[in-house]
């Protein structure tokens, strides 16, 4: 989709979030230099086109006390309907993706506690005859999701970033309630956080609770969530590799630094899968991928590793939180 200057300038500027204060658009639009008219009206021609999907908070929902975990499975082609329909009503599934390898389905799975994603695995095992495989993290090295439209498909090196740590979060009423609003989308107008306000919050209460939202690790960030392929990013890639434990802490930290990485992660393994780094990649061609893999792979001595590009995006949504 061919975007203007001004729509490219948008579509990082709102990833990268919206400052938490009375009037986040006309902040905005001083930082490309336009008026916050400007803004508000390409905001919601973006929306129209479907470059944006959303704007609302990414919450990080280890802060709340949830655990996940990454899982794999082998579905025949003639079960991989009623299968991936399945997968896709649990509430608690937020993406879900058949990629090219013998595991073809591959979905992210929440859930309060260990046991409970056990069970839920169980029961899908035993409805189904399948082996869901668990692949839970054992260390974030990057978690940035954000598509650069103003990228030329270059190769680019960031400094690492490490990811921080995180403890679970109690909240208080008045911050679940304005947690529980943040899920929705954010209406596009010139105050957005007014919708938040109720007979007992006025604006300055809901800010203040949204800053401590922010502060205390249990909202990333209050941002736009883009449809990455209409951005040009059409090649989407799981880079999966088995590296010594003693290694994978550098390799982990190299391999995040690569602007192409948006997911970067030690994970377990299970019989017959040795792999414990992933890496999602998205690049606006399979060669802008491919050529960070050669380096990595060159530079860490890595090996073995294999690629699962995307076939097929079945669910994106995130999972709502009851409070």
């Amino acid at each position: 989709m061919d975007l203007t200057k001004i729509q490219k300038q948008l579509c990082n500027r709102l990833q990268d979030g919206l400052a938490v204060c009375e009037r986040p658009f006309e902040e905005l639009a001083k930082t490309i230099n336009t008026n916050k008219e400007v803004v508000l009206q390409e905001t919601i021609g973006l929306k129209e086109l479907g470059v944006i999907r959303r704007i609302s908070a990414l919450i990080n929902y280890r802060a709340l006390g949830m655990t996940g975990t990454l899982v794999a499975a082998h579905i025949p082609e003639e079960n991989m309907k009623e299968i991936t329909e399945a997968v896709n009503t649990l509430e608690d599934v937020s993406h879900n993706y058949i990629r090219k390898h013998y595991y073809n389905l591959w979905f992210t799975l929440q859930g309060g506690t260990e046991g409970q994603i056990k069970v839920t695995l169980s029961k899908l095992s035993g409805r189904f005859g399948i082996d869901f495989h668990s692949l839970p993290v054992e260390r974030v090295f990057k978690l940035d999701v954000r598509f650069d439209a103003e990228s030329e498909g270059e190769l680019m090196v960031q400094e690492f970033q490490p990811v921080p740590e995180e403890g679970i979060v109690e909240l208080n009423e008045g911050q679940k309630l304005i947690l529980a609003k943040l899920q929705t989308d954010l209406e596009i107008t010139a105050r957005p956080f007014d919708l938040l306000c109720g007979e007992d919050l006025e604006i300055k209460d809901v800010l203040r609770i949204m800053q401590e939202l922010v502060d205390n690790g249990v909202i990333r960030r209050i941002a736009a969530v883009v449809d990455h392929r209409k951005l040009g990013f059409t090649a989407n890639v799981l880079f999966v590799s088995e590296v010594p434990r003693d290694r994978i802490i550098r390799a982990g930290e190299e391999l995040a630094r690569f602007k192409v990485v948006s997911h970067c992660y030690q994970r377990g393994t299970f019989e017959g899968w040795p792999y414990n780094l992933f890496a999602m990649m998205h690049g606006k061609s399979f060669g802008d991928i491919q050529r960070v893999i050669d380096r990595f792979i060159e530079a860490e001595k890595i090996d073995p590793y294999e690629l699962l590009p995307t076939k097929a995006e079945l669910k994106k949504q995130p999972v709502k939180y009851q409070f």
